[in-house]
């Protein structure tokens, strides 16, 4: 996917930035592909957590990222340093698509999306302002980058049921925790090959694996087949770290007709 040259974009995206907005959400900041805002539910739960939203509204045409672009995208992201009284921002995704542009695969949205977003406040009985910088990259023929300041201040209309509804739903479409009948394993591989066997109770020609290149690994597109019987993905690893990591792993998302089902896999 090719992009528009970002720091001659710098000066127009820059002065893009998003009004605060009294309310749970925040103004729309509108670019030529769609429109972006951050909305919560309000209201902190007993974790002293308050449960929220990226929303992308795209047009019809564009395409936005998942958490893992590619070798050329944009994956969003949320610098929230500016804050008060948010000690963390955390995005996750619902499923992802495989797209194929012609200049490469990658993994993303080509309608409408709201990603859920978990803010963890330093002090949970204290008042929070949400001021977050946020940068995505939304694509047609073409990648823009987006980059704009979202500003709310989510205790100003905590009772909004619109709002709540929306982080509701969002919640809603995020894969579930894999499990034994749906989910993954991974088989032997080598230094430059990631294999895994998928498994699905529905329909396996639906199934796709997605895997996020992190802690510097970067992978190329999952090649399908069948091993004795069974679902197989292997996966290119075009980069990794000089040293394998060993706390964590890497997220994966399984997805198929049926749903779709995540977690963390062991690092290559």
């Amino acid at each position: 996917m090719r992009y528009l040259n970002i720091v001659a974009l710098g000066a127009v995206i820059g002065l893009g930035a998003g009004l605060p907005a009294e309310a749970s959400s925040s103004a729309w900041y509108n670019s030529e592909g769609g429109k972006v805002r951050l909305v919560t539910s309000g209201k902190p739960d007993e974790a002293g957590k308050i449960h929220g939203v990226l929303d992308i509204a795209l047009k019809p045409g564009w395409k936005t990222y998942w958490r893992d672009p590619g070798d050329a995208g944009v994956p969003p992201q949320l610098d929230i340093s500016a804050s008060t009284n948010i000690a963390d921002a955390r995005l996750s995704f619902p499923p992802p698509q495989r797209h194929d542009d012609g200049y490469g695969k990658w993994a993303g949205y080509d309608r409408p999306v709201s990603l859920p977003v978990t803010f963890t406040l330093s002090s949970p009985d204290q008042p929070a302002m949400i001021d977050a910088n946020v940068f995505l990259g939304i694509c047609e023929t073409i990648c823009i980058p987006v980059q704009t300041r979202l500003s709310l201040d989510p205790a100003s209309d905590p009772e909004n049921a619109t709002d709540a509804a929306l982080v509701k739903t969002a919640l809603a479409t995020l894969p579930s925790p894999a499990r034994p009948d749906f989910g993954i394993r991974v088989l032997p591989g080598d230094h430059e090959t990631l294999i895994i066997e998928a498994r699905s109770p529905g329909d396996q020609d639906s199934l796709d694996f997605f895997i996020a290149g992190e802690r510097d690994y970067m992978f190329g597109a999952p090649v399908r087949s069948e091993k004795e019987g069974k679902l197989v993905f292997t996966v290119p690893i075009l980069d990794r770290p000089s040293a394998t990591p060993t706390d964590g792993g890497l997220y994966y998302t399984l997805t198929s007709a049926d749903g779709s089902v995540d977690g963390l896999l062991p690092f290559p």
